[in-house]
């Protein structure tokens, strides 16, 4: 879809994710995702999120975009990240993590940069950074993971803490990985194309959490994912999770009920941070009583 077209279709009740102002372009960051609409179904980013306080990042990685992402800047942490799932050739990588040079210089490479001691003041200003997560009690969670990634270098270029939100390790560890797994079942046993997954979170409404003061603590993971083309023989079991189906994960034990039900039997370890697996219309519901704005994942529903 042309980017006219796209500004036509915002002027109903749903806001375009993003508006497009065209003349020249510096690098990656720029007010859209239109170097890296190939990420997203039918190439149209999700619909309802306000352009105001996110910056769109096309995640570039050895002159090679490799994912999208919808930065908080407030936040110091990605609203969602959006990929195409494509199980890994290989095992998560040792690889340094990065940050994105152009969030705090806008006319820098658009190359992801490993990060170096001492960190640029303008750097740690911008964006998270390695210091942030130190002694804090979460993980480094990846909404693009790693192993949803084919090439080494596609799997490294997820260590970037701009695909990063601090995640405890009873979910990430626990129900969340077991979910990206069973993801990955469903695309290799089922899917014939493209798998066009989006990640995201959703913070606190209230009494927002931090790590070091800077960075935004979800209290909610969220997953859905879009298989346009899918193999229409396979069990009726499966029938409900194609060609969309979605989850959202706690990432806090301590949050109630209304959204994630608690499994009280569950082991100690992960207790708290179970995964509710739904249909894309009730995690749309959910985002839409949260953010206070209708929200469509997919272009067309995935149909």
């Amino acid at each position: 879809m042309s980017q006219r077209k796209m500004l036509q279709l915002s002027g109903g009740s749903l806001l375009l994710l993003l508006p497009w102002f065209g003349g020249l372009v510096f690098g990656e960051i720029s007010d859209d995702f239109s170097k890296c609409l190939g990420f997203f179904y039918n190439e149209n980013p999700p619909e309802g999120f306000s352009a105001s306080q996110y910056q769109p990042i096309c995640q570039r990685y050895k002159n090679r975009y490799r994912f999208a992402s919808l930065y908080d800047r407030q936040r110091r942490a990605p609203l969602y990240s959006a990929y195409i799932l494509s199980p890994a050739e290989g095992k998560r990588p040792n690889t340094p993590w990065m940050y994105e040079p152009q969030l705090p210089f806008s006319r820098a490479s658009p190359e992801m940069k490993v990060f170096h001691t001492p960190v640029d003041q303008n750097v740690i200003e911008s964006q998270a950074v390695l210091q942030d997560y130190k002694n804090s009690s979460y993980t480094k969670g990846h909404l693009n993971p790693s192993m949803h990634q084919k090439t080494k270098d596609d799997r490294k270029a997820t260590f970037t803490l701009t695909n990063i939100v601090p995640q405890q390790k009873g979910s990430n560890g626990g129900p969340w990985n077991i979910l990206e797994n069973e993801m990955l079942n469903r695309f290799k046993n089922f899917c014939n194309g493209s798998m066009y997954v989006i990640t995201g979170v959703l913070p606190y409404n209230s009494e927002p959490r931090w790590i070091n003061n800077r960075v935004s603590v979800p209290e909610y993971m969220w997953s859905a994912y879009c298989c346009p083309s899918y193999n229409t023989s396979h069990p009726e079991s499966q029938m409900p999770f194609f060609p969309t189906y979605a989850a959202v994960g706690r990432n806090d034990c301590n949050s109630g009920p209304e959204i994630v039900p608690v499994n009280v039997s569950a082991k100690s370890s992960v207790r708290g941070y179970d995964v509710r697996q739904m249909s894309l219309e009730a995690l749309e519901g959910i985002l839409e009583q949260r953010l206070a704005i209708p929200i469509r994942l997919f272009h067309g529903q995935c149909q």
